[in-house]
C-alpha cells in the first residue's frame, strides 16, 4: 500500500504557549488537538481546512529547527506586516522567477517560505 497523505509535521519548540500564541495569533492557524500525552502536551495547529497539521513539540530539546516548510497565503503583504509587528524575522515579499514569496522564522528559528496562493 502506498502512503496516501502526510498528517503531521513535527516542529520543535522550546515553549508551547509562546509557539501557540505565534501560530494562532500571527499565522492565524487553528488548534487541532491540545491533549496530554505520555511525553508531554500533544499540541497541533493547522490552517483552517488543511489536512496536514504541525505538531508543536517541546520534548525534543536537541532537535534542530526545521527549515523549508512551504505554506501558501493569499495575502503575503498582510502576513509580512503581522510578522514585523511581532518582531518575527522575515524577508520579502519578493517577486522571484518562480513566483511571489515571503521567507520567515517562528520564535524558535523554524524556517518557512510563504508563497502567493
Amino acid at each position: 500500500m502506498d502512503i496516501s497523505s502526510i498528517l503531521t509535521v513535527t516542529v520543535p519548540v522550546a515553549d508551547q504557549e509562546r509557539a501557540l500564541a505565534f501560530y494562532t495569533g500571527v499565522l492565524r492557524m487553528e488548534v487541532r488537538t491540545d491533549d496530554p500525552a505520555p511525553m508531554g502536551r500533544w499540541l497541533t495547529v493547522a490552517p483552517k481546512g488543511a489536512e496536514t497539521a504541525l505538531l508543536l513539540a517541546s520534548w525534543f530539546p536537541d532537535m534542530a529547527p526545521v527549515g523549508g516548510l512551504v505554506v501558501a497565503s493569499p495575502g503575503l503583504d498582510e502576513l509580512a506586516a503581522r510578522l514585523r509587528e511581532h518582531d518575527a524575522p522575515c524577508e520579502g515579499p519578493a517577486d522571484e522567477p518562480w513566483g511571489r514569496q515571503l521567507v520567515f522564522k517562528d520564535p524558535d528559528g523554524n524556517g518557512f517560505v510563504a508563497v502567493a496562493a
